[in-house]
């Protein structure tokens, strides 16, 4: 020991800066980590990225909708009360329209707006409005407290206040960046499109077409050409496209296959029947059961020799059995070819801006019921409706339909 000193002994891993134990009510250092890299204990493996992209997906869907009821009911809330209030109190017509019983969230929605200005927040002048600033369940309000104002253009209060009511579960969870489950989020779709239809959102809405136009597919269904869904096999295709959605409504039906097993399969003959007596007009196009194209295709899925000409053959005479029973069989045409076959296409309406196709390629070693799907959709770009000067470009709808043309052609009627 020196003077004036204390000679401390070496240290060893029980003391101090070499210890693992950390005393109590003390704070221990988190591990440093490599530059750019994050560790094990805050990262996300690969599904969990899948969940949160999923959840992403889902809460945009939802807002795009969201979106356009909150917008279409700000707007019938304008045309509607903005004649009462606004002659008497100006600018103010929101405010006195809100009434005593609103003052609060009307007040909330004034000094809003107000930081808005003060921040340049508004970019666009229309939404330099107090009315601009509230939220759905306000919108509801001021129509439900003036509701003798929007009865004589609204028919059912109580189906406005359910959807809204329905809505306001997924306002809630997309608000807060919540999950928003697939059941969810179909009920906001329907909710939606029932709510826009109630609120007068015109001609062209989701719920009155045979393939509902989605709120996304309007939005940026022009980057697919006229595709306007895409499903693995035909099992996933029917699950939220059933054959009465596809066939119950046509007022014309060509279909194009070998065997055609999505209509003659999934769609009753008893169906076709009333379609075909309701003035429908069918055509239906097969391979030739004969022909030495089948035989070929039978080779390329490795089944029995006979077992698929022998199907077709089972789904011709079915046809044969609906057109027999009609008034007029003119109205419903059997054909057969003999060429190779390279895809199946039933067009639903082909003639008319609301048609349908869904179609699918033949693959080699692919039967039908497992091949990829296309649904799309006549005379619009993404939900978009075309100028029928425009209607042939960029659409995959037209293809089909003169290939079929061409293949009708060049077939046989089948007796």
């Amino acid at each position: 020991m020196g003077s004036g000193g204390l000679e401390l002994p070496p240290g060893d891993e029980g003391h101090e800066g070499t210890s693992t134990d950390v005393p109590p009510g003390a704070v221990s250092l988190a591990r440093p980590m490599n530059a750019g890299a994050i560790g094990p204990e805050l990262d996300w493996d690969a599904d969990a990225w899948h969940e949160v992209r999923t959840r992403a997906q889902r809460a945009g869907r939802a807002y795009i909708w969201l979106n356009l009821v909150e917008q279409r009911l700000r707007a019938v809330v304008a045309a509607v009360l903005r004649p009462v209030y606004e002659p008497v109190h100006g600018d103010d017509w929101v405010v006195a329209a809100a009434g005593p019983a609103g003052q609060e969230w009307v007040q909330r929605a004034v000094a809003v707006r107000e930081v808005s200005r003060r921040k340049g927040y508004l970019l666009d002048p229309a939404d330099d409005n107090v009315l601009s600033f509230l939220t759905l369940p306000q919108l509801r309000e001021l129509m439900i407290q003036h509701w003798p104002c929007f009865e004589p253009y609204v028919d059912e209060r109580r189906d406005v206040e359910l959807a809204l009511d329905e809505l306001e579960v997924t306002r809630n969870v997309v608000s807060r960046n919540r999950a928003l489950s697939e059941a969810v989020l179909n009920q906001a779709e329907r909710a939606s499109a029932r709510l826009l239809e109630v609120l007068g959102a015109g001609s062209d809405l989701p719920s009155t077409r045979r393939l509902p136009v989605d709120a996304v597919e309007d939005l940026v269904g022009d980057r697919y050409a006229d595709v306007v869904a895409v499903h693995p096999d035909r099992v996933r295709l029917l699950r939220q496209f059933p054959a009465e959605d596809i066939f119950g409504s046509a007022r014309r039906l060509d279909a194009l296959g070998i065997g055609l097993n999505l209509l003659v399969q999934n769609f009753s003959g008893r169906r076709l029947l009333r379609l075909a007596e309701s003035g429908s007009r069918v055509r239906l196009l097969f391979l030739n059961p004969a022909s030495s194209a089948i035989k070929r295709r039978e080779r390329e899925l490795g089944i029995k020799r006979g077992e698929l000409s022998r199907t077709v053959e089972t789904n011709i005479l079915h046809m044969r059995r609906v057109r027999s029973r009609l008034r007029d069989p003119g109205a419903f045409e059997i054909q057969v070819f003999d060429e190779t076959p390279r895809f199946t296409a039933y067009l639903v309406d082909g003639d008319g801006a609301d048609g349908i196709a869904v179609v699918q390629s033949y693959l080699r070693r692919t039967r039908g019921m497992e091949a990829p799907v296309l649904v799309l959709r006549n005379g619009r770009n993404g939900g978009k409706v075309v100028k029928s000067d425009q209607a042939d470009e960029g659409g995959l709808f037209p293809t089909y339909r003169e290939e079929f043309e061409t293949m009708w052609a060049d077939s046989r009627p089948v007796s």
